[in-house]
Parts: structure tokens; C-alpha cells; sequence
């Protein structure tokens, strides 16, 4: 039972922590029981809240020696569910842990913490004419050990990649409690490549305690076009058009009318609300290349059927039309009660179909859809709107996620591309892999993690559960864990 369990464990946690660092009532619990997907809730059995290294090494070594599961926590922004707490286990917070440890602007490095802030990382070396690219929507509040754990992107990750891309070595403690290097501040290290490996695993390989990340010059001009559309296969076919000419925008994001209107009347961007889509396509590099690349992006927007175009005038404006984009999740809440944040990715020129049959399955299944795309790598974002309080409709929702998730498989994409898979898509990798390639990653888990105490339950299913699914399995509202508690 948890309160034995927490009993023999409460004793040890003392001796490694003060006693503010301990959460052990319900309501210091509750802020802790989900990360941004709010459908699924569990009261953690104990919150560690360490603050050195030392610390985390010393919680890690004793729940491997008790047994004790551990969910490592950033700041709570994810939305797969991956931060989900187990009831048995310890949730380890790495709040206390943000701190910049070094700017290095000659080779152009720095060095944090997992709890710095994503942006707070920018902020930083502005003054040096520098910055760190990866920019998820949720970048004010996110931190840079969930962007590592799930791999996250942004709206400038066509050209400057995710997170994998953006980061040269990790700190990581073992679940024995062992501190490991994995990477190096050169431009490539010796030995297997495990700075990839480790990037994306969402927590079940280790705990990320030090992160060296790239810094990259600021662009001499970024400016950014926004194109407007009569029909959202147009918008989709003009992202594979600009594409295969060769231009690889900074950003090139896309929103259907519901995310316009939202976004407009939330932010106000200055988005034509009467378009059934909205391109937003950044240029960066040198005042020339911006000029040229401005000029042909112009023309093949016009050969795609665009029914607007405008180019930013002014850093003011450029950021205006970034900032409806990156509001565009909170403006849909302020429409909805509740909406589901889906995640897929899909090769580009299936954009168009994707977005064709994820109407007719929002039709089908009696739920709004709005649609936010990274639209230059595939990244779609569907947002299912719902009313939480309704009964039977987050099952529906849940059905109709994962009949978007099958068509992105089905059209040779994936079933996420940033936000992880956590518990909410767990059964959709029955969908996406094979018995024979779930197997070699339970041996990867194995090999840094032979009891399976970190995060355990998450992002890979057992074979035995791939077959009680039957393989091509709809989620259909079932609760991955009985003792999960739905809102």
C-alpha cells in the first residue's frame, strides 16, 4: 500500500532533504496531479523538491535500492501526460533547478539547468546579438528539460531544428544514482550517439540535471508574409510548392479559419478573419537573400490561389502576426470549455488530404476541429473542442484522436512530433511499430533502467497490451491506469 510504502521511504527523504522540500498532503499534492493534459489526474504518494545534484542522486539511488517508481517534473507543460504522477512513486521536481550556469559567446554555448525557462535562455544573450532557436508556443513558461525529455520544436524549427538539434552535451543521473556525461562541447563526441538517444525518451532513461545548448546569431532581417486563402487545400498545397522550390523558411506556420478568428479576437494580429486559411511564412538572413526570397515566395503564393498577401512592415507588426500564432492554443480556450491538443506529423504534401479527412471525421464525429500547423515540417496540431462536463464526450474525443493519429500513420507520418507520447498515445504505438521494434526499445529501457522505475507505464506499450488491442486499436476513452481520476 502507498501510505506503508511512504512510511518506510518519508524517513530516508529526510535525511537527504529539508523538510520543506517534502510534499506530503493533499493540497500541497494537488498542483502536481497532471501536466497540461488535464483528462488524466493522479495524486502523487510524495513530491521531492531537491535543489543539488547531490540531492537527486542521493533520491535516485534510494527509490532504486526500495523500488520506489519516479516520475521526473519540469514546469507541468506538456501535453501527453508525460509528467503523469503514479500513486506509489515519487514525483521529483526539478523546479528549483534554473539557473544559467554559463553564456559562452565565443563558441557560442551556454550552460543551465533543466528548470530554466526556454525563453529566459534568449533573454539572456540578446545583449550578445544571440539566441537559442527551438521556440514552442509554450516557450514563456516551459523549461529546458521537458523540451529535451520530449524533444520539442517551435514555430522555427523548419530551418533550425528541435531540440536535438540545438543541444552539444547532457548532465544525467542514472536511476542508481550515478552522474553520467552524455555528448561534448565539441561538434561531436566520441563513442554511440546517445545526446540523440536520450533526447525525446521522456523521462523512463534518466534525469537531466545540466544542459548545454547552441546559441545561434541573430538574423541581420527576418521578415515575415502573410498570405491568406479561400480553401484550406490551397494554404496546403503553397506550403509543398514553397518547399520544393527551395526555400526553407525561418517559420511557416499554418491556422484554419476557427484558429484565425480565435487568435484575432485574443490577440488581435491584424488576421483577415474572413479567410478559410492563413500562411505564415518567415524569411530570415541577409537584407538581400530577405529581398529575393520575398519576391519568388510572393509568386508562388499567387500561383497557389492566394487571395491576400501582406508583408510585415515593422518589427512591431512582424512580431503582432507571431505573437496571434502563439497565443492560438489559449485563444482557443476562451472559445471552448475544454479542447484536446492532438500532435502528429505527416509528409508534407499529404497536408492537403490530411486536412480534407480530418473534416469529414470532425463531421462524422459531431466535434469541432481546429487546426494549427507547423505546417513547413508536417507538425499538425488539431485542436478537438469539447465540454468535459458532458457525459460520453471525451470518449468521443479520445476515438476521434486517435482515428487523426491512424491517418497520419496511414499516410506515412507519425503519431507525434513534439508533444511525446506519454499515457495519451500509448496505444497508437501498437499502431505505429511493429512487436519486433517495441521489443528493441524494452531492451534499450533495460539496459539504463533494469527495474523499470522511471516513468514507468509511459510512451512504450508491453507486447501483452499491443495484442489485447488487437494491433490497430482506437483509444476509445479507456483509462490507461485504474487509478487515474478523470476531471
Amino acid at each position: 500500500m502507498p501510505a506503508t510504502r511512504l512510511g518506510a521511504l518519508l524517513p530516508e527523504l529526510r535525511r537527504i532533504l529539508p523538510a520543506g522540500s517534502i510534499l506530503t498532503e493533499e493540497e500541497q499534492l494537488r498542483p502536481y496531479e497532471c501536466d497540461g493534459l488535464t483528462a488524466y489526474r493522479q495524486l502523487p504518494m510524495v513530491v521531492a523538491l531537491p535543489d543539488t545534484t547531490e540531492q537527486v542522486q542521493a533520491i535516485l539511488a534510494l527509490c532504486s535500492r526500495e523500488r520506489v517508481p519516479v516520475v521526473a517534473r519540469g514546469a507541468g507543460t506538456g501535453l501527453s501526460g508525460g509528467a503523469l504522477p503514479l500513486a506509489d512513486g515519487v514525483l521529483l521536481s526539478l523546479a528549483k533547478f534554473n539557473r544559467i550556469l554559463e553564456i559562452d559567446p565565443v563558441n557560442r554555448s551556454a550552460r543551465v539547468q533543466p528548470g530554466v525557462r526556454n525563453l529566459a535562455i534568449s533573454e539572456a544573450v540578446a545583449h550578445l546579438g544571440l539566441y537559442y532557436a527551438p521556440d514552442p508556443s509554450s516557450q514563456i513558461a516551459c523549461t529546458i528539460g521537458g523540451n529535451v525529455a520530449e524533444n520539442s520544436g517551435g514555430l522555427h524549427c523548419l530551418k533550425y531544428g528541435l531540440t536535438v538539434h540545438n543541444i552539444q552535451e547532457l548532465e544525467v543521473i542514472t536511476v542508481e544514482g550515478e552522474r553520467i556525461t552524455i555528448g561534448a562541447p565539441a561538434l561531436d563526441a566520441p563513442g554511440f550517439d546517445l545526446l540523440a538517444l536520450m533526447t525525446g525518451s521522456e523521462g523512463l532513461l534518466g534525469v537531466i540535471v545540466e544542459v548545454r545548448v547552441k546559441l545561434l546569431p541573430r538574423p541581420e532581417c527576418a521578415r515575415v508574409m502573410l498570405a491568406a486563402f479561400d480553401a484550406v487545400e490551397d494554404a496546403g498545397t503553397a506550403v509543398g510548392a514553397i518547399i520544393s522550390r527551395g526555400i526553407i523558411p525561418g517559420g511557416l506556420e499554418m491556422m484554419d479559419n476557427a484558429a484565425i478568428r480565435a487568435a484575432e479576437d485574443f490577440v488581435h494580429a491584424g488576421y483577415p478573419t474572413s479567410a478559410a486559411a492563413i500562411l505564415l511564412c518567415e524569411l530570415d538572413g541577409t537584407q538581400e537573400e530577405v529581398d529575393v526570397q520575398i519576391d519568388k515566395v510572393r509568386t508562388l503564393l499567387e500561383e497557389c490561389n492566394a487571395t491576400e498577401l501582406r508583408v510585415a512592415q515593422s518589427e512591431e507588426e512582424r512580431n503582432r502576426f507571431w505573437a496571434g500564432r502563439k497565443a492560438a492554443f489559449p485563444a482557443v480556450g476562451r472559445i471552448s470549455p475544454d479542447y484536446y491538443c492532438m500532435d502528429g506529423t505527416i509528409p508534407r504534401r499529404e497536408l492537403p488530404r490530411v486536412l480534407s479527412e480530418t473534416e469529414a471525421l470532425s463531421r462524422r464525429y459531431d466535434l469541432p476541429v481546429v487546426n494549427v500547423f507547423h505546417a513547413g515540417d508536417g507538425n499538425l496540431h488539431p485542436l478537438i473542442l469539447y465540454d468535459a462536463n458532458e457525459p460520453g464526450q471525451l470518449e468521443r474525443v479520445e476515438e476521434l484522436g486517435a482515428r487523426i493519429l491512424e491517418l497520419c500513420v496511414e499516410v506515412g507520418g507519425t503519431i507525434t512530433g513534439e508533444h511525446g507520447v506519454g499515457v495519451e498515445k500509448i496505444d497508437q504505438m501498437c499502431t505505429q511499430f511493429q512487436s519486433a521494434e517495441l521489443t528493441r526499445f524494452h531492451e534499450v529501457k533495460s539496459a539504463f533502467d533494469e527495474h523499470a522505475l522511471l516513468n514507468p507505464g509511459k510512451a512504450v506499450p508491453t507486447l501483452r497490451r499491443c495484442a489485447e488491442l488487437g494491433g490497430m486499436h482506437v483509444h476509445g476513452g479507456r483509462i490507461p491506469f485504474p487509478d487515474i481520476e478523470r476531471f
